[in-house]
C-alpha cells in the first residue's frame, strides 16, 4: 500500500496515537527537568537528593505499572484514555501546588505513571493490535508525538517561565490537558479499527503467541530488553541533569532546549524490527562519545541529531518489536511489564548519577561510559536478531 494511501486511510487512528505519545510529555523526564533547578532551590536538595526522590518515585510508578497496565487487554483505548488522561493534569495541577518533599514525591509519581508509562503503554499497544501489516508505520508515526513533545514544549517551557513562572507554567500545562488533549484524542480513537486483508500480508510474525509468564522466563526476552532500553536509560539521565550539564559547560538553557527541535521521529523501514536491532545503537554511543569530549555549545545540536536516530529507532522497536517476537494475544500484559522496566530503567539513571555528580566524579566521564555500554549492546542485539530469525522460521505462524 503506498505511503500516501496508507495516511489517508487510517489518519484518524494515526493522529490519535501522536497525540497520545506527544501529551504524555508531561511526565517524560525532559519535561519534567526544566523545572529541577528550581525545585532544589525551593526544597534545598542536592543533586543527589533530588535524583534520589525522582528515583523512588518512579520505581513505585514502575512496581505499579505491569498490574494498572493490564486494563488495556480488556478495556477500550478511549476508555483507558478517560482514566489516564485526567489523572496526569491532576499531576501536572499538583506540581503547580506542592510545598512539600512528600508531596513532590507523590505528584512525581502520578507524572511518572500516567504520562510516561499509561499514556505511551496505551498507544503503543493500541497501535500493535489495530495495525498488522503496517505496523511498523503506524508504531513509527504515532511515535513521532514523543519527538515533537521534545521538540516544542522544552521551548514554550523556557519562553513562559520567565514570564509567569515555573509553577503557573505546569498551570498552563494542566488546561492545555483538560481542554485539548482530552477532547481531541478521545474523538478521534473512540472507534476501534480492525486489521483487514486489504492492509497486505505482515512481512514478520512470531511463531506462536506467547503468555507472559513464559516470555519472563525467556533469555532472548532480556537480552533483548537490555539494547532496547538503553536510548531511555541514557536520555532520561542526561535531560534530566540538562540544567547541572548546561551550568557546566556555561551554555545558554534557551539554546540547549531548542537543540530539542532535531530530534525528529523515522519510519520504520522496509525489513522488520528485528532486522534493525543491531543498528539503531550506533548513532547512540556516537552521541554520548559527541557530547563527552567536545565542549562547543554546537555539540549540543550534534548529540540531538544523533540521539534523535536512537530514540527514534528505539520507540519503533519499543512497539513493533513484541508482536514480532511474541504475537499480539497477550501483548497488554506483556507490554505493561516492558513499560514498567522501560520506567525503573529510566529511574536508575538520574539517581545513580546525581550520587556520582555530588561525589565528584566528572559528568564526561559518566557519559562516555554510556557510550561504551553501548558499543557492547551493539553485540549483544546481534545475537538475539539471530535467535529470533532462527525461532520463528521453525514454526508456521498461529492462527
Amino acid at each position: 500500500m503506498p505511503f500516501s494511501t496508507f495516511l489517508v486511510r487510517n489518519c484518524r487512528w494515526l493522529a490519535g496515537g501522536f497525540l497520545l505519545c506527544f501529551f504524555s510529555s508531561f511526565g517524560q523526564t525532559f519535561f519534567i527537568s526544566l523545572s529541577a533547578g528550581d525545585i532544589r532551590r525551593e526544597y534545598g536538595l542536592s543533586h543527589g537528593s533530588f535524583g534520589t526522590l525522582y528515583m523512588a518515585a518512579t520505581l513505585l510508578s514502575a512496581l505499579t505499572l505491569p498490574q494498572l497496565g493490564r486494563i488495556v487487554d480488556h478495556i477500550r483505548a478511549c476508555h483507558v484514555l478517560l482514566l489516564t488522561l485526567p489523572l496526569l493534569a491532576f499531576a501536572t495541577l499538583s506540581m503547580a501546588y506542592a510545598s512539600t518533599w512528600l508531596w513532590l514525591f507523590a505528584t512525581i509519581y502520578l507524572l511518572r505513571l500516567f504520562g510516561q508509562g499509561m499514556m505511551t503503554h496505551n498507544a503503543m499497544t493500541a497501535m500493535g493490535r489495530w495495525f498488522s501489516a503496517q505496523r511498523g508505520r503506524a508504531v513509527s508515526i504515532a511515535s513521532l508525538g514523543n519527538q515533537a513533545g521534545e521538540a516544542l514544549f522544552p521551548l514554550v517551557f523556557v519562553a513562559l517561565a520567565p514570564l509567569i513562572g515555573w509553577r503557573q507554567t505546569w498551570l498552563f500545562s494542566a488546561a492545555a490537558i483538560l481542554l485539548v488533549g482530552l477532547p481531541a484524542i478521545y474523538v478521534l480513537i473512540r472507534t476501534e479499527r480492525m486489521p483487514s486483508a486489504s492492509d497486505g500480508p505482515e512481512r514478520r510474525f512470531a511463531a506462536r503467541h506467547w503468555t507472559r509468564s513464559e516470555v519472563l522466563r525467556d533469555p532472548v526476552f532480556w537480552f533483548a530488553l537490555s539494547g532496547v532500553l538503553a536510548p531511555g536509560f541514557i536520555a532520561t539521565t542526561i535531560f534530566f541533569h540538562q540544567v547541572y550539564l548546561v551550568e557546566l559547560r556555561h551554555w545558554s538553557l534557551e539554546v540547549f532546549a531548542g537543540a530539542f527541535v532535531v530530534v525528529t521521529g523515522y519510519l520504520i523501514d522496509r525489513y522488520s524490527a528485528v532486522d534493525i536491532l543491531p543498528f539503531y545503537l550506533v548513532p547512540l554511543a556516537a552521541a554520548c562519545f559527541t557530547l563527552a569530549f567536545i565542549d562547543s555549545q554546537w555539540s549540543a545540536f550534534a548529540f540531538m541529531a544523533l540521539l534523535g536516530a536512537s530514540l527514534g529507532s528505539s520507540t519503533t522497536l519499543f512497539g513493533a518489536l513484541w508482536p514480532e517476537i511474541y504475537g499480539v494475544r497477550h501483548l497488554g500484559s506483556i507490554r505493561a511489564v516492558i513499560v514498567a522496566l522501560m520506567v525503573f530503567a529510566t529511574a536508575m539513571g538520574p539517581g545513580i548519577t546525581g550520587f556520582l555528580i555530588d561525589a565528584g566524579v566528572p559528568y564526561s566521564w559518566q557519559i562516555a561510559g554510556m557510550g561504551i555500554y553501548c558499543l557492547f549492546g551493539i553485540f549483544v542485539m546481534n545475537a538475539v536478531r539471530s535467535e529470533v530469525q532462527s525461532r520463528n522460521t521453525v514454526l508456521p505462524a498461529e492462527e
